[in-house]
This record gives C-alpha cells, sequence and structure tokens, in this order.
C-alpha cells in the first residue's frame, strides 16, 4: 500500500545508494484531475496515474506535493538533482496544451523556485505529442512558468 511513509524510506534508500536524480511527480494535484475527463488518452504518465488514483482513493491531496520540501531536504544533503516529472503531458495531439496539461506546468514551475531554495538542480519533463502549431506555445508557458528551468522531452 502506497504511502509517504514508504515513498519517503525509498527515497532515502536510494539517496545512500547513490543515486543521481529523482522522478518526482509532485505538480498532479487532485484538483487537476477532473481537467482530464474529456481527452482523448486520459492519463497516460505511468507515476501520473498511480498519483491520480492514490489521490482519487484517498481523498488526498497528493503527498508528493504535501512533503515536497522533505523530498528538497533529502535531495540537498545526498546532492541529489530533480527531474519533475509531468504526471498529466498529453498522450495524444488532441490533447495537447489543454488545462490539466498546464495547470501541471504552473505548479512544476512553483515547486522548482522550492527546489532551488534548497539549491537542487531542477529539470522540468515536457511533453511529447504536442503539434507543430502549439510547441511554441508550450514553450512560451514553461519559459515563462519555469523560470527557464531545463525543459527536455
Amino acid at each position: 500500500r502506497l504511502s509517504w511513509e514508504i515513498f519517503e524510506n525509498t527515497l532515502l534508500e536510494q539517496a545512500i545508494q547513490g543515486v543521481d536524480y529523482f522522478t518526482i511527480h509532485a505538480g498532479l494535484l487532485l484538483k487537476y484531475i477532473p481537467m482530464t475527463s474529456n481527452r482523448v488518452t486520459g492519463i497516460v504518465s505511468r507515476g501520473g496515474s498511480i498519483m491520480a488514483k492514490w489521490c482519487l482513493s484517498h481523498h488526498k491531496e497528493n503527498f508528493l506535493y504535501k512533503n515536497f520540501e522533505k523530498i528538497c531536504k533529502i535531495c540537498a544533503t545526498y546532492d541529489i538533482s530533480l527531474s519533475l516529472g509531468d504526471g498529466l503531458r498529453p498522450g495524444s495531439i488532441h490533447d495537447a496544451n489543454d488545462q490539466a496539461q498546464f495547470a501541471e506546468l504552473y505548479t512544476l514551475g512553483e515547486l522548482t523556485k522550492i527546489a532551488w531554495k534548497y539549491h537542487v538542480q531542477v529539470m522540468i519533463e515536457g511533453p511529447g505529442h504536442v503539434p507543430i502549431d502549439k510547441i511554441k506555445k508550450n514553450m512560451t508557458e514553461q519559459l515563462k512558468h519555469c523560470h527557464e528551468a531545463p525543459f527536455y522531452t
């Protein structure tokens, strides 16, 4: 049964083993999940779908979001970078640049600032399945809201 305590212990165990970075899906908030209801492909990210199911089944906010500063302290202690996972990335071009994707992106920007406060390096996972005419908007939003943190797809 997934819980913050199990997750935290796993992070610490892997930190001690020398992991270089963690992918954390902390930007997927409970209030964003309904925004995916009209998607053609729903939530396609493995980490995103796990966290969405956890939030819905427990009727609670994402424990990674709630404990993000604790995650940052672990990363700072063990010199681990964070890859902020895009759990609500589109799984098809039909869903690209939708409300859910951008809501999560803005939260990833907030989390980036928190990580930097702890001197933790951050990269932002970017989406695939974005048609060429929507890439510019995607990049503009990422650069603006994620403070020019490295963006990769």
